[in-house]
């Protein structure tokens, strides 16, 4: 084998290896390549899970207000009941005072 059949034989060689990289690459594509329907499914899937995030957003903010608004309106009560409890103590506190009153007046 002479240099001239070596260099032909690397040729066709080399030439062989890139038809079949070629080759592999366009099956490769062919196989894997999204179909126009995919793409519009993808699309949609995007666009709800888009609209779902929104509306997991818009929850969000409706219970922190409704939470604030519940935290406020707890609080009220609870100043409301403790004034309440107040008045009652002392309403008691001064019935005592007036049974006091009544029976030494009776005593007396």
């Amino acid at each position: 084998m002479n240099r001239t059949e070596f260099i032909i034989i690397i040729a066709i060689i080399l030439f062989v290896a890139f038809c079949l990289g070629w080759f592999a690459n366009w099956l490769a594509h062919r196989l894997t390549r999204v179909s126009s329907g995919d793409l519009n499914e993808m699309e949609e899937m995007a666009k709800a899970l888009h609209d779902a995030e929104e509306t997991r957003d818009q929850a969000i903010t409706y219970l922190q207000h409704r939470e604030a608004e519940l935290t406020n309106q707890i609080t009220q009560t609870e100043a409301e009941l403790r004034a309440a409890m107040d008045g009652l103590r002392e309403a008691r506190q001064e019935a005592e005072e007036l049974r006091a009153y009544v029976e030494e007046q009776n005593q007396g």
